[in-house]
């Protein structure tokens, strides 16, 4: 092992930690130099996001050291950490949504008016919020309420919070997944504006293209062990995906073997009374894999939420199986036999108090009553049953699932809807912050649902997503239907062009 720290800003050596029944890390070294973005890479699971939260503050590690310029450090919470320049945006955000974005920027070092008058200033953090935004190129009003705003302006908050913080040593984690385009560019220019300024950036991400893109140095762990550490431009994504699942990974989707049988659901001029979606007509026929394409803010999610009853309808009709049904309420929808995986999985998706067993059963828990009570039995059989289907990595079944990496927690949520045995199966970004390995495993899932004859909805802002494993391709503009198109015969540009019809102009927005 290397122990010369001279040049690097943060050293990492040894570094163990163990939860009941799981050891997390295994004795991993990592090293990050000043300028650099050093990607740190593996499957859900790895211990990627566990060694942060170890550098971090959040956990105590069991054994190893950490050098921060050349000095032994061990932070007891992440406000230390953040005082010694050390920051992290964490993929979940955990935001005071009923606050300001300014308030949520400077909580717990508010300015005050003067070093003589300990009373907050709202100028002078409305100023400075607006001084920060202006160096990072954001576009956001500080005095907006942070529960208002669409998750990749959050995302971007928390960036300039971090930002905020004169940070030597920089954390992101899976930062582009909730942010578009336009968005991530951005992001790659505030990160190549910190290099520059010295700043070490550590990068942990799933998308392999803006790894090799933006990255100086790549490490890759696996089962909570350090396997690897290359040059970016040496490596390339075959190699890192082999060091990863310690397998070779030929083709990033499943073959789809069903047909598109026979009319299922159809949907003829649905329009919502608040969230924006007009005329929306569309039909699913049994066994297909329907894409919802679109910008962010398009109207993708406002339709799946319109079709579970989340959203409000003003017009339209829908049918299922030729049958009409309004979906009033959730209760309805999964009455109807309508399933919906959200795209926020700590805000509205999991139940963090709760274990595995509980969060997979909840939706069909009148399964599991005997006489008055609830069967453990019963519970536990059947969930023991989708953790081995769906190769949940957990110790037991009454682990909390909030202990379990990102991938994880979405496969328990995908089991817990299966439960209720849906005809028409929603999901609103399955893949997002989730690596190769599982995500192939989530494509093989939602093509198992399709070969039973069922529906499936999906909305992604990956378009090489939607082309793999799709057979059509909505694409949303503007709240409106831009156009449907054969997944196996459209492109990416192609995609795009119809994102943008309704919104070049402002006649059309």
């Amino acid at each position: 092992m290397d122990t010369n720290h001279g040049g690097k800003l943060l050293s990492m050596i040894d570094i163990s930690k163990s939860f009941p029944g799981v050891r997390a890390l295994d004795a991993v070294s990592f090293s990050l130099s000043p300028s650099t973005v050093h990607a740190l890479m593996g499957e859900n699971g790895a211990g990627k996001s566990t060694l942060m939260k170890i550098l971090f503050g959040v956990y105590t590690k069991d054994s190893g050291k950490i050098i921060l310029d050349g000095e032994e450090v061990e932070f007891k919470n992440p406000k230390a950490a953040l005082m010694r320049g050390v920051a992290m945006v964490h993929q979940e955000l955990n935001q005071a949504l009923k606050l300001s974005v300014m308030d949520n920027i400077w909580l717990g070092r508010f300015p005050v008016v003067s070093p003589y008058l300990p009373f907050t200033s709202d100028a002078r953090a409305y100023e400075m919020t607006r001084e920060l935004f202006r160096g990072l190129g954001v576009d956001i009003d500080p005095k907006s309420i942070v529960g208002t705003l669409p998750v990749s302006k959050r995302q971007m908050i928390e960036i300039a919070k971090a930002v905020s913080y004169g940070a030597k040593v920089l954390v992101f984690d899976e930062p582009t997944s909730s942010l578009s385009d336009t968005e991530a560019e951005q992001l790659f220019r505030i990160i190549d504006m910190l290099k520059r300024q010295g700043c070490g950036i550590i990068y942990i991400s799933h998308k392999m293209e803006e790894i090799l893109r933006i990255s100086d140095e790549v490490t890759v762990m696996r089962d909570g062990k350090r396997v690897a550490t290359r040059d970016a431009d040496s490596v390339t994504t075959d190699e890192i995906i082999s060091l990863m699942v310690n397998r070779p990974l030929t083709n990033r989707y499943p073959k789809k073997d069903s047909e598109v049988g026979e009319l299922l659901l159809e949907a003829r001029g649905l329009c919502s009374k608040y969230s924006g979606v007009k005329d929306v007509s569309f039909t699913l026929g049994k066994g297909e894999v329907l894409g919802i394409s679109g910008l962010d803010g398009s109207g993708r999610t406002e339709l799946l939420e319109l079709l579970f009853g989340l959203a409000k309808k003003e017009s339209g009709e829908l049918y299922l199986e030729g049958r009409a049904v309004e979906n009033r309420t959730p209760r309805e929808a999964i009455r109807n036999g309508f399933a919906l995986i959200t795209e926020e999985r700590r805000r509205d998706g999991i139940f963090s108090i709760l274990d595995i067993g509980e969060n997979t059963t909840i939706s069909s828990i009148k399964k599991y009553k005997k006489h008055l009570f609830l069967s453990d039995r019963a519970i536990r059989s059947t969930t023991e049953d989708s953790i081995h289907k769906l190769r949940i990595k957990t110790p037991s079944h009454k682990t909390k699932i909030r202990s379990l990496s990102g991938g994880n927690q979405q496969k328990v949520i995908i089991a817990r809807w299966l439960l209720t045995e849906p005809v028409v199966l929603m999901l609103d970004e399955p893949t997002r912050g989730i690596d190769v390995g599982a995500k192939y495993e989530i494509y093989q899932l939602i093509m198992a649902m399709a070969k039973e004859g069922r529906g499936v909805i999906v909305v992604s802002s990956e378009m090489p997503e939607l082309v793999g494993i799709c057979d059509r391709i909505l694409v949303m503009s503007a709240g409106r239907v831009a156009g449907v198109l054969d997944a196996k015969a459209t492109s990416q540009e192609e995609i795009m062009s119809y994102a943008l019809k309704y919104v070049k102009g402002p006649k059309n927005v």
